[in-house]
């Protein structure tokens, strides 16, 4: 156990140097926490899985400066909570290209990045421009599928 978690710290520390951020531990405990979940985490996921660890304020502008070089991008879930997601595609400061499906667990509650479903280039009339792309369904993840539910 000592050694994976030695190797989430050096992908994390790793992933800041290629972003050009500087390594702190607020930093670094955010990343291992992207790197060990499948899934998007909100800033309240943060807060709870980090306990006292860091303030409110050191969370957000963590996750903002992880936005803003396009470590991660955010998502709005069904409940109208932003979730943040680690880019999976070649992203840059404020250029995020993540261009796939956002599934909502109606059962879990947990908002997976779907990379494999691709969004098709999206052909507006002339004069729009397109700043971001949200595109997201709703319904049972593989996990809560393959659980039945207590009862039934």
């Amino acid at each position: 156990m000592a050694q994976q978690q030695k190797e989430l710290r050096k992908q994390a520390q790793d992933l800041l140097l290629k972003f050009n951020l500087r390594k702190t531990g607020c930093r670094i405990d955010v990343l291992e926490l992207f790197l060990q979940n499948h899934f998007a985490l909100s800033h309240s996921d943060l807060e709870k899985l980090l306990g006292d660890d860091y303030d409110r304020v050191t969370l957000y502008r963590t996750l903002h400066s992880f936005k803003e070089q396009g470590l991660v991008h955010s998502i709005n879930d069904v409940s109208g909570s932003v979730k943040y997601a680690l880019c999976r595609e070649v992203c840059s400061n404020h250029q995020h290209h993540d261009n796939h499906l956002h599934f909502n667990c109606t059962r879990c509650g947990q908002t997976f990045c779907l990379d494999e479903v691709v969004i098709p280039a999206t052909v507006l009339p002339e004069g729009y421009q397109i700043d971001s792309l949200h595109f997201s369904a709703q319904g049972i993840c593989k996990s809560c599928n393959a659980t039945p539910l207590a009862g039934f």
